[in-house]
């Protein structure tokens, strides 16, 4: 899953999906101009492999949404939170996937599922639904229900648990050290939820927890992604690694063997938000040499793409034959008055 520059699909990401095949793409602020040219992008991605890839984009609302006005600028999730309403929440994720859908996008890395318990944290704070386990397992779920029955595949993050660092992972590495029984009663019980939920995707922390794994971030763990969330978890959906250009990895593992390491612990998707076609075709056929080499084994590739065939048919079904609306209907959906209503009731509770 590979970030671009500008408003358009480059050659250099064209090139790309024809020689070995894509994901898909992932959108930021740099890639949006207006509704309808996003949808435009959406078409033409939907139109670079024979399968269909997804668009996915980070859309949580607060400081972490990619598209902002005239689509609805939503508030922090913690709003939801200390309001603590179920319908509000899940008319919340309603509203928000009926915006993206209708632009074409398909895949939201959201919602939050990190427990906030520590205050000095300085990535996740107002992105988190609560300082309660029993509150973000509850109303993450209903955010994952709601995305889910608008055909918005829904992908809850940091697994095992972000909630608890002092450092910023896009930085550094940070450690976690708790307990494997804390871990599982308060880091991992929205995660239990979620999979409860039918949760699309899990995305993966660049967090290192040694009572999981002395040497590993979670990303690079097969104890934690195959052993802890696979085996024991019970979950069979896609995971996503979290920005492997992030420095939490890229100051320790060179990209093509960090990637190879994730697909190896069990990871189905790989996420590279860098603009940079020749770092991409790197770490693309970083991977294929080792499936080659017998580094990474066919079998555990096999898996990943089966997961991904079936969350598409899932979620993509049709997709085939999805055109960009008028720029006259979105107009009317995007920042609609309902939305603005929804986004005010949420903004009540700062």
């Amino acid at each position: 899953m590979v970030g671009f520059a500008g408003v358009a699909l480059p050659v250099e990401l064209r090139a790309i999906a024809r020689e070995f095949d894509l994901g898909g793409v992932i959108l930021f602020a740099r890639n949006v101009e207006a509704p309808l040219q996003v949808a435009e992008i959406a078409y033409g991605v939907k139109q670079l492999t024979e399968i269909p890839p997804w668009v996915s984009v980070d859309q949580e609302g607060g400081r972490v949404q990619r598209l902002r006005a005239p689509f609805t600028e939503w508030p922090p999730l913690e709003t939801l939170g200390r309001r603590g309403d179920a319908d509000l929440t899940e008319r919340f994720g309603r509203a928000l996937a009926h915006e993206l859908r209708s632009v074409g996008i398909t895949l939201d890395y959201a919602p939050v599922l990190d427990v906030h318990t520590n205050a000095a944290n300085p990535v996740i704070g107002d992105r988190s639904l609560s300082e309660d386990p029993g509150e973000v397992a509850r109303l993450g779920s209903v955010l994952i229900r709601a995305f889910e029955a608008e055909g918005l595949a829904a992908c809850g993050k940091h697994f095992p648990g972000h909630g608890d660092t002092s450092l910023d992972s896009h930085l550094e590495l940070p450690v976690v050290d708790h307990e494997p029984g804390r871990l599982r009663e308060v880091e991992l019980r929205p995660f239990r939820a979620a999979i409860e939920s039918g949760v699309a995707a899990i995305m993966t922390a660049h967090v290192r927890y040694p009572a999981l794994d002395e040497s590993s971030p979670a990303t690079l763990s097969r104890p934690v992604i195959t052993g802890l969330l696979r085996n024991e978890l019970g979950y069979d959906g896609l995971v996503v690694t979290d920005d492997m250009a992030m420095g939490a990895i890229a100051k320790h593992h060179p990209a093509a063997p960090a990637a190879v390491e994730a697909v190896s612990a069990g990871c189905d998707l790989v996420l590279l938000c860098e603009p940079n076609p020749a770092a991409q075709v790197e770490v693309i056929e970083g991977l294929i040499r080792a499936v080659e080499d017998g580094t990474l084994s066919e079998r555990r590739v096999e898996e990943a793409l089966g997961r991904q065939r079936r969350a598409r048919e899932r979620f993509l079904q049709g997709d085939d034959g999805w055109r960009p609306p008028p720029a006259t209907r979105l107009n009317e959906l995007i920042g609609c008055a309902e939305h603005e209503e929804i986004a005010h009731a949420m903004r009540e509770s700062l």
